[in-house]
């Protein structure tokens, strides 16, 4: 009996030494990183500064320049519905397409798991807006060197968009600029909310990698249409930066993102 005992006990204890090293081995003790990665094109063709697109349903055809947009307040949600907020003060980023390093973001200390969603923001929620520059004083330094902030007012521009345009009526070369940001009664923070197609696999020895791609034409292309024709005028092209079609602009950004695919390479 004095040996079953011991027997019973030694394989238990090889049992419990099975298990931890499985546990360990696998990753999911402790946090991981996780990559967001940003292609920017338009509507299904690669973005190619000062090359012309393809017509837009208003007959337009844009020569892009310019496009920048603040990501913010990312939150990854697991397979099991919890979900982790990644944190506030590290969570505001400007995607630059003249930046290559700009364009994929490395997030750390995530704990471990499945995750299968992503969500963020474009723009600078109204919380932390309404702390002013001091609440936020690296990014905003960090924003102003980029130009996205406004010259005119006080605040961030979420999303900067520029280049020249032509249209059956506007045949030579003009320039227009889009600025979304907090104007008067609209704030024009827009939330995007995205299913992953394969779990994000977050683990101590796994690293991550969302792919996401950017369809810029649903800026003024989307679910709204949104004329530069329309607004081209005074000699000065055209600009929106405010009025009814501001809001248009900021929801059509939510359109703006799709997952291409995910990663789950073993660091």
């Amino acid at each position: 009996m004095k040996n079953y005992i011991i027997k019973a006990v030694a394989l238990l204890a090889m049992a419990l030494t099975v298990v931890s090293c499985s546990k360990s081995d696998d990753g999911l003790g402790g946090n991981g990183n996780l990559k967001v990665q940003f292609e920017n094109g338009f509507a299904n063709n690669e973005l190619v500064f000062g090359s012309p697109t393809v017509p837009t349903s208003q007959n337009e055809v844009l020569k892009i320049s310019t496009i920048k947009y603040i990501v913010s307040n990312i939150v990854l949600t697991k397979t099991d519905g919890t979900s982790f907020t990644y944190p506030k003060s590290q969570s505001y980023f400007i995607i630059n397409e003249a930046d290559a390093n700009s364009l994929v973001l490395n997030l750390s200390a995530i704990p471990a798991g499945d995750y299968k969603s992503i969500q963020f923001g474009i723009g600078v929620d109204k919380a932390q807006y309404d702390l002013g520059q001091t609440g936020i004083s690296d990014f905003w330094i960090a924003a102003q060197n980029q130009g996205m902030t406004w010259d005119w007012a006080s605040g961030f521009k979420f999303l900067a968009f520029e280049g020249t345009f032509t249209s059956p009526t506007v045949t030579q070369d003009t320039s227009f600029m889009i600025h979304t940001g907090k104007t008067g009664t609209d704030y024009n923070y827009t939330v995007i909310n995205l299913d992953l197609p394969t779990n994000a696999l977050v683990r101590s020895n796994i690293t991550p990698q969302i792919h996401l791609s950017t369809d810029l034409s649903q800026i003024i292309d989307g679910t709204n249409k949104i004329s530069l024709t329309a607004n081209n005028g005074m000699g000065m092209g055209a600009m929106i930066m405010g009025g009814a079609n501001l809001p248009l602009i900021s929801a059509n950004l939510a359109n703006m993102f799709a997952v291409e695919h995910v990663h789950n390479d073993p660091n």
